[in-house]
């Protein structure tokens, strides 16, 4: 990943340095669980604890040059760290393991401890959605179906069902979390030919993991499972950070992205505050998603192994974790800083719509006062189509109308909006997490 959308945080999670350190604590305690069993010597063991070499830049150089040799990364990693540690006690690392054991293993616990960043981020971003639907419950807006005015709603509406969504995106992460929190030290094809299953469960207890069955390799579906985790993260933001485009257009003008002082939204014409942010979250959804295309083609390998998956994984893994982490931030910040024009949404629901947003609202009433719903339907499609040839007010155009028997009170209630959002609060009751 560009270093642009690297968190630190989680970019760190993905160096060499830390996937050699975590490639070698599973050595390790690979090692004392075989001398929890007799197979090894105990001092010798202790002594691999004592020794352990400190994984920096210079080891991380030294494992690349001998990889020059080797041509195997990991076959160059044992080798440097049994030349840090001496022998004979350093002879005792990789005891009875295969590659796979090793990197798949340090793999999932990599992406437990990336995928708890991506909770907590999601967390914030549900919880940024939730405080501004509290806050916007009741400020009217108008409701767009097909890019058109249809019937009000209000800002909190949108923002409590973006928040139901991204709660959603929470469960499919905690649970791709637990699908991807495994392990396995089963050996060259998973049946534990040349170590023990209590060394395998030894290993990964200690690392928060659970063993599971294998062959070589862990199965990647688990790997597509956190993939589409992210991938619908992104999504999600990518349909927050759409409608934000969409308010932010300068002919509706009901919403816009926070602008700092100094900021500037165009070197050409300085009126402008382009919608910057919102169009970065959707194009980077399409990254994300592209990542999960990857993901899913790397379940399908030959027989109990082969490395089709690896050198994809070397790639989509680390960036897809990483820029899911950048948007969430990025997104939450849109959230909480999001300037909503409560004023101009009101004067579009009652002014720009020239009233038609209640046609349906007209349409029942005649339906109530004996018209046939066909004749009632006729009407009101006729007016509201004068309405808009003339440039009237719908309701002006509907009183004109010999054939709407409607008193003035009547029409006073059908044109209010509040009459239809009375039942706005429900969309904060689903909200169930809201202390």
């Amino acid at each position: 990943m560009i270093p642009r959308y690297s968190p630190r945080d989680v970019a760190a999670l993905f160096s060499d340095e830390h996937r050699f350190d975590t490639m070698l604590e599973v050595e390790l305690l690979a090692a004392e669980g075989l001398a929890e069993r007799g197979v090894l010597p105990k001092d010798d063991v202790k002594a691999l604890r004592v020794r352990r070499p400190v994984v920096d830049a210079a080891f991380v150089a030294a494992v690349d040059e001998r990889e020059l040799v080797t041509n195997h990364d990991t076959a160059a990693f044992v080798d440097v760290v049994q030349a840090k540690i001496g022998m004979p006690e350093g002879a005792w690392i990789h005891y009875g393991l295969t590659s796979s054991d090793v990197v798949d293993t340090a793999l999932c616990h990599t992406l437990v401890l990336a995928m708890d960043i991506v909770i907590t981020e999601a967390t914030a971003l549900r919880d940024a959605l939730t405080r501004r639907a509290v806050e916007t419950i009741d400020w009217p807006i108008i409701g767009r179906t097909h890019g058109m005015h249809a019937e009000p709603t209000t800002y909190g509406a949108k923002f409590s069902l973006f928040a139901l969504q991204v709660q959603r995106d929470l469960e499919r992460a905690r649970r791709a979390r637990t699908s991807i929190a495994v392990g396995k030290l089963s050996g060259a094809v998973g049946t534990f030919s040349n170590i023990d299953p209590e060394v395998e469960a030894y290993v990964c207890t200690r690392l928060g993991l659970v063993p599971v069955p294998a062959t070589q390799v862990i199965a990647r579906d688990r790997h597509a499972e956190v993939l589409y985790a992210c991938a619908a993260l992104g999504t999600s933001m990518e349909q927050f950070a759409l409608e934000v485009r969409h308010l932010a257009r300068s002919e509706v003008a009901e919403a816009e992205e926070p602008f700092a002082q100094g900021q500037k939204g165009s070197s050409a014409m300085p009126h402008k505050r382009n919608p910057v942010l919102s169009e970065r979250l959707c194009g980077l959804a399409r990254v994300l998603r592209g990542y999960l295309q990857a993901g899913l083609e790397d379940v399908a390998l030959w027989h109990e192994r082969d490395i089709s998956h690896s050198s994809v994984e070397r790639i989509i893994l680390p960036d897809a974790l990483q820029l899911t982490v950048y948007m969430l931030r990025k997104a939450t910040g849109l959230a909480d800083g999001l300037v909503l024009h409560r004023e101009r949404a009101l004067e579009n629901l009652t002014e720009g719509s020239l009233g038609l947003v209640f046609s349906h609202s007209v349409l029942l009433a005649l339906i109530e006062s004996g018209m046939s719903r066909d004749d009632a339907y006729r009407v009101v499609q006729n007016a509201a189509r004068q309405a808009v040839d003339e440039r009237r007010n719908f309701r002006d155009v509907i009183e004109a109308d010999d054939a709407v028997k409607l008193s003035n009170a009547s029409l006073t209630t059908i044109f209010d909006p509040q009459r239809l959002l009375v039942h706005r609060g429900r969309f904060l009751d689903a909200l169930t997490w809201r202390s």
